[in-house]
């Protein structure tokens, strides 16, 4: 959940920590078969950037947990995500027809889940809700979907590649190359002028109402300080002097690792590049509360380390 006070990366909702990854086993070649074997085995199901949760999830009534899903589709991929003292942990990724099929004429024979009560549902939706080790085992399965939907042939050769290492490795059956999955890094940023105002923008995909703290990639060969100062000055034409790093958080849509960073500058005025971005300014904390309460602004949601960055500031949890 947001955070009032001091940004820390083990607070945030897909920073904290999780279960043991137990990279050391991925090697084994029959892992994935023995566990699957196993009835001690927790399956997180995902599909097409949703993972499978309980009906629990959408109500609130009771604490939100992911479904740990058997039953899965004959076409999954299986990937090993580590362990802890309860249990080990799978991904099965799957495509959006099979689950679609799953959901219509499959229960679960241990009662684990019914065809009425399978949901799949986005993580920027309910990955605040999550217990700190769920959250961090359905990001890590849906960053390796990600990775494994969109690099399936060689680079070098462009012949199709095989997984290996309990789906963390794809390698090249003609060259014998290896592939590992990606991680962008990307910098978000909470800069405040010198009357503390805060400077949100408005990218021009977004809803109307929406806003936000500047966010971009890191270039190749730039520093981090350096990308949140090009970032702030290329998308609101704001000059940033001071920056000091916050925590960090993985963002699997689809591969980002969100740098969290403060900043200052000197100036007090802020003008929008009018593509990336179509609308920029610096907010008082008065101003972000009264448009917050009457629904002219709309800020990020929970999940995101910008919701952080934005209640640090603010100096306490904005209203729900």
């Amino acid at each position: 959940m947001c955070q009032a006070d001091e940004v820390d990366s083990d607070l945030l909702p897909l920073s904290r920590p999780g279960v043991d990854r137990d990279a050391h086993r991925r090697n084994h070649p029959d892992l994935i078969e023995e566990l699957r074997a196993s009835s001690s085995t927790r399956v997180v199901h995902v599909s097409d950037g949703r993972v499978a949760a309980d009906q629990a999830t959408t109500s609130g009534a009771d604490q939100p947990r992911l479904r740990w899903h058997d039953p899965v589709p004959a076409d999954a991929l299986w990937i090993y995500l580590g362990r802890d003292e309860d249990a080990d942990y799978l991904a099965a990724i799957t495509s959006e027809q099979a689950t679609t099929g799953l959901a219509r004429g499959m229960d679960d024979p241990q009662g684990a889940v019914t065809s009425a009560e399978l949901r799949m549902l986005t993580l920027r939706d309910i990955g605040w809700m999550l217990s700190g080790a769920e959250a961090g085992l359905a990001a890590t399965a849906l960053a390796l979907a990600n990775w494994h939907a969109t690099h399936g042939f060689c680079p070098r050769c462009g012949a199709a590649t095989d997984v290996v290492e309990s789906g963390w490795v794809r390698r090249c059956p003609d060259d014998g190359s290896q592939h590992f999955p990606r991680t962008d890094p990307a910098v978000i940023m909470a800069i405040t002028d010198p009357e503390d105002r805060l400077l949100l923008g408005h990218a021009a995909h977004w809803p109307e109402g929406q806003f936000s703290v500047p966010a971009g990639f890191v270039e190749p060969g730039e520093s981090l300080e350096s990308a949140v100062r090009r970032e702030v000055l290329e998308e609101t034409a704001v000059r940033v002097h001071e920056v000091t790093y916050a925590a960090s958080q993985p963002w699997p849509f689809p591969a980002s690792l969100m740098l969290g960073f403060r900043g200052r500058t000197d100036d007090r005025e802020a003008t929008p590049d009018g593509v990336e971005v179509t609308a920029a300014r610096f907010v008082t904390r008065e101003q972000i509360a009264e448009e917050w309460r009457t629904g002219q602004t709309r800020l990020p949601r929970p999940t995101s380390i910008a919701c952080s960055l934005i209640e640090e500031w603010y100096g306490q949890p904005l209203p729900r």
